[in-house]
């Protein structure tokens, strides 16, 4: 009889913890959304400017490539220090600054002049963005226990989706206003949309709660329960330390480092087609701004589609290996097809929509391991070390890509280099492991 209540209580505790996570998914997830919308913009935007900016600037498809990539340098560099002390101030402070900072040097981007200025502003752009997406995906397990937190992820990833189906169009139709105020149609373009930025700070300032004890929406109980089973389930490394030394359980991990390794192939994937794309399209035919920028998000919405529906059947540790190993082994197979499709748009289109399609349900679900193998302080920096590391990966793909298209007239050619790295990760994923103890299946 003992049994059965037990198993009534745990039913009624899940059925009102699918209730809570509900409502935090609604009071949560669209203003986090709208947030990684607009940092991807204002990061990627330069993929609608090259063309303007071989032109009116000089600035070649290496120096393009390399500045595209020199964002990840610093962006990387501060992930650590940002998501540290993100964790000791609370997220409505940290995320309000950072966005305000990156808006700002975002619409600076207007002021660029020459190959150094936009090594210099891309520099710039990095550092005042670090730490956003680590620390929302930090932010995200103060609210959500494991089996949701997958669904969660992926949902703030459809922002990277949504800012490329409605940045590319829109920094087309931006490049239109050429002339307007004696400014060029690109200055325009990082003008209007580093501005939201700044604005939208004040939003997260007045409505975001550093955790769920803040929350208005939920009652005494419910803050209680979610608490609670947030509590039961961190079994992971700790560390009694402040600062970096907080990591030392991060690096004495060799799963981390293999989940970094196999992030690193993704974001090569990801930010190679994020900036290069429209001139991929463009190499096929001379299009108008505006229709480059609708035939560039036709693979963000295949890749929004996939982040709404596959993490959520990440359940257990050999659903999340497969469907890992499987994005990447789908990534290598689109690129593929798109590197071959030398004299057909539509079948690249086909090619990068099949290889987008997988993007964020690989990162959704890679990113639910780390908080499952560490806690506290050890986890806000593992977090931040894992995306760090990995995204290299954003500024090798894209500095590469560059380099091929100087030296090969091809915007396609450096796809090659993508394929093997993809094909790599998707056989070590089959080796990530949920936690330091037992790794159930």
């Amino acid at each position: 009889m003992s049994t059965n209540i037990a198993v009534v209580h745990d039913d009624e505790r899940t059925i009102r913890l699918d209730g809570i996570c509900r409502r935090n998914y609604v009071k949560l997830m669209p203003l986090l959304v709208l947030v990684y919308i607009i940092s991807f913009i204002d990061r990627t935007n330069i993929g609608m400017a090259k063309k303007a900016l071989e032109i009116d600037v000089g600035i070649s498809a290496a120096a393009y490539g390399l500045g595209a990539g020199l964002f990840f340098l610093t962006y990387s560099t501060m992930e650590i220090p940002s998501n540290l002390i993100m964790h000791r101030l609370g997220a409505r402070f940290w995320i309000a600054r950072i966005m305000i900072t990156w808006g700002i040097v975002s619409m600076l981007m207007a002021i660029t002049w020459s190959p150094a200025s936009f090594y210099v502003l891309r520099l710039l752009l990095g550092a005042c963005e670090a730490g956003l997406y680590p620390g929302i995906i930090l932010f995200i397990t103060y609210w959500f226990p494991k089996r949701y937190r997958a669904r969660a992820n992926g949902l703030f990833l459809l922002g990277v989706s949504l800012a490329n189906i409605i940045g590319a169009p829109l920094g087309g139709l931006l490049l239109n206003l050429q002339g307007m105020g004696g400014l060029h149609g690109w200055q325009w373009m990082f003008i209007l949309e580093g501005a939201p930025a700044v604005l939208l700070a004040f939003v997260v300032w007045f409505w975001l709660p550093d955790n769920p004890a803040k929350a208005k929406w939920m009652t005494g109980e419910e803050k209680t329960l979610l608490m609670d089973t947030l509590a039961e389930e961190d079994t992971g490394a700790s560390s009694n330390h402040g600062g970096l030394r907080a990591l030392l359980p991060v690096v004495r991990d060799p799963q981390i480092w293999l989940i970094v390794a196999v992030y690193f192939t993704h974001q090569m994937a990801v930010y190679s087609l994020s900036y290069f794309l429209p001139s991929i399209i463009h190499s096929y035919a001379a299009f108008s701004t505006v229709k480059i920028g609708l035939l560039t998000a036709i693979p963000w919405i295949a890749a929004a589609i996939g982040g709404l529906l596959i993490p959520r059947f990440a359940t257990n540790l050999f659903k999340s290996r497969a469907i890992i190993s499987g994005g990447l082994a789908m990534v290598t197979g689109g690129l593929t097809l798109a590197a071959l499709a030398k004299n057909g748009l539509v079948i690249a289109l086909i090619g990068f929509a099949a290889a987008a399609f997988a993007f964020f349900i690989i990162q959704s679900v890679l990113f639910t391991f780390p908080p499952q193998r560490l806690s506290g302080t050890a986890m806000a920096g593992g977090i931040a070390l894992v995306n760090c590391c990995g995204l290299a990966g954003g500024f090798l793909g894209p500095t590469i890509m560059g380099q091929v298209e100087t030296v090969t007239g091809n915007p396609s050619g450096g796809l090659w280099f993508i394929v093997v790295l993809t094909a790599v990760g998707a056989c070590l994923a089959w080796f990530l492991k949920s936690t330091r103890t037992t790794d159930k299946t």
